[in-house]
């Protein structure tokens, strides 16, 4: 009896700390909508309140027609999309050569340098990158953000996509290979379709990184109509001014496609983070 009432007295204490870390988790995110459809007066009342008295999208209106809010949410699909597919067809090959060519030497060196990599913060590149893609004349361009979140998110794409390779028996290779499949047809048609939740959890990583990066696209990008979502973000807070409802209002939007499709994608993610903690 004392050993089930100690377990019930564990579970109950797990979830009432889950549950208070659900809150403090969600809270920003709650404050966050119900800020963005509160009228001006209500942001600026100083008693804060979880409550709206008059609710309104003018906020929304304001973000998406008066701002162009539209333009952005497209340049941050398009530079998204465009990293994530470059991203994922290098983390495919390269974790393909890491699981299966481990002990070459050119495969070790390679690995080493991407784990080195991982250890650089980002803001130390950012100079170089600029003085980089200035001399290559690709500033104000889409190709300069692209270039830069895929070569941030390589590395622990490869990682990932290794990992679940390692999971993969050799049996399956070298069946295909005797059924007269190269190396390339058995990647295509043997590998690729055991590994969909693992593709769709590192895409999935590589998109998000893309989409929710400020500081590069802050920098490599001035232009109005080339601007995404993140960055565009700071329009709505000026040096002695801060318009909130509008600041909240484009937060939400740029969260919201986001969670959309974590939502639709989540089984599938996490199946693929699983996929590859367990070999055997």
């Amino acid at each position: 009896m004392g050993s089930k009432k100690t377990r019930a007295a564990v579970s109950v204490v797990t979830y009432i700390l889950i549950s208070i870390l659900a809150v403090i988790c969600v809270f920003p995110f709650f404050w966050m909508l119900i800020s963005a459809l509160k009228p001006k007066d209500e942001i600026r009342s100083a008693v804060p309140s979880l409550l709206i008295d008059n609710p309104t999208i003018d906020n929304f209106r304001r973000v998406l027609v008066d701002n162009g809010f539209l333009t952005y949410i497209k340049n941050s699909f398009v530079v998204s999309l465009a990293a994530t597919l470059i991203s994922m067809i290098i983390a495919v090959l390269a974790g393909y050569a890491l699981s299966r060519y481990y002990r070459k030497r050119i495969v070790k060196t390679s690995n080493f340098m991407m784990m080195l990599s991982q250890m650089i913060p980002g803001v130390l590149l950012l100079v170089p990158l600029y003085m980089i893609m200035q001399q290559m004349h690709m500033l104000e361009t889409h190709i300069s953000l692209v270039l830069a979140y895929t070569t941030f998110v390589i590395p622990l794409c490869t990682f990932m996509m290794s990992s679940f390779f390692d999971t993969v028996p050799i049996d399956l290779e070298e069946a295909a290979e005797i059924d007269g499949c190269s190396k390339a047809k058995t990647l295509i048609r043997v590998i690729l379709p055991v590994s969909i939740p693992s593709l769709i959890s590192t895409g999935l990583y590589a998109f998000i990184n893309a989409w929710n990066e400020f500081m590069f696209g802050y920098v490599l990008i001035s232009s109005d109509k080339l601007r995404t979502l993140t960055p565009a973000i700071m329009l709505f807070k000026g040096a002695n001014l801060v318009d909130w409802g509008g600041l909240m209002a484009a937060s939400v939007i740029s969260v919201l496609p986001v969670t959309i499709i974590f939502l639709f994608l989540q089984k599938y993610f996490l199946a693929g983070l699983m996929s590859g903690s367990v070999k055997g």
